[in-house]
């Protein structure tokens, strides 16, 4: 008896005409599902209006960029008056704002209008729909917090600045941002996939990322002005911004903290960041199992 061969491709016939070509499987659905994500959280495929508050979410990120650029090429002073790490930690309500906004296209929709349905039929399964979806948001992110770092980049060889030292620096920023970018895309998705409406949605994600890291932040400061540094940087590990700013601080990225982590904090600060990230794409992962099981 002939073993059983796994399918890779699914073709439904309708009854319209016959499709020849050839039966790409659940990688070129990823694909496609992955570039259909990134591009639906910058607006693009979408009605004019959806491209509105990403792209000036966007401008208004990178404008301060431009402007400092202009400054250190035009007055030679010989320095970047930011670091590029130091800078996303500047803007960090506009990125905030930017992740709560968008996770609810991406997450939320789907699920409210029960087009997940489609999405789940065979051969994609809802683990690989749950990944793709959360890597879509994450690059969405690494491009809206690369993009004004680039433009500080290039603003510095314009300026003729050290090149090694620039880069450098600017290394260490984009491997921070990959952290941060995979922390926020998986607290937004996460809260995005179990509140189905779009409003609830971006308010507890913006309870998350901003008001959890403006208590944080709080305590720090409270905390390094009484000489209490073990719980300014205790608490630094409950927000992803101050996980980032630390780990940013320890790492001599250009990040300030009132109380920068030392010694074994610093790898503390490394693990929950991991098991934050870990732990709300598992999250997404049963999420979507659970109704695809439905």
């Amino acid at each position: 008896m002939p073993e059983p061969t796994t399918r890779t491709g699914v073709i439904h016939d309708l009854g319209y005409r016959h499709y020849d070509g050839a039966r790409e499987g659940t990688g070129a659905i990823a694909r496609t599902l992955f570039t259909t994500g990134l591009r639906h959280a910058y607006g693009f495929g979408r009605s004019g209006k959806s491209k509105v508050m990403p792209f000036v979410l966007l401008g208004m990120a990178s404008a301060p960029a431009v402007i400092v650029v202009g400054v250190v090429v035009l007055t030679g002073i010989g320095r970047l008056p930011v670091t590029y790490a130091g800078y996303t930690s500047q803007v960090q309500l506009l990125v905030s704002l930017f992740a709560a906004a968008q996770a609810p296209v991406l997450f939320s929709r789907d699920l409210r209008h029960r087009s997940i349905v489609l999405y789940l039929a065979r051969p994609l399964s809802s683990s690989v729909f749950a990944v793709v979806r959360w890597l879509s948001l994450t690059v969405a992110l690494l491009v809206f917090l690369w993009i004004p770092t680039l433009l500080l980049y290039l603003g510095a060889l314009l300026a003729g600045l050290d090149r090694s030292e620039q880069t450098q620096d600017l290394l260490k920023a984009l491997v921070l941002h990959l952290l941060l970018a995979a922390l926020v895309a998986g607290i937004t998705g996460l809260i995005s996939s179990v509140s189905l409406r779009r409003g609830f949605a971006v308010v507890g994600s913006i309870l998350a990322l901003v008001v959890v890291a403006g208590v944080v932040t709080g305590v720090g400061a409270i905390a390094g002005s009484r000489d209490a540094d073990a719980v300014g940087v205790a608490v630094g590990l409950f927000s992803p911004w101050s996980l980032y700013n630390g780990l940013g601080d320890a790492w001599d990225a250009g990040n300030v903290t009132f109380t920068p982590p030392e010694g074994a904090w610093v790898l503390a600060y490394v693990l929950v960041a991991l098991l934050l990230s870990a732990g709300c794409l598992l999250g997404l992962v049963a999420r979507f199992r659970k109704v695809a099981s439905r």
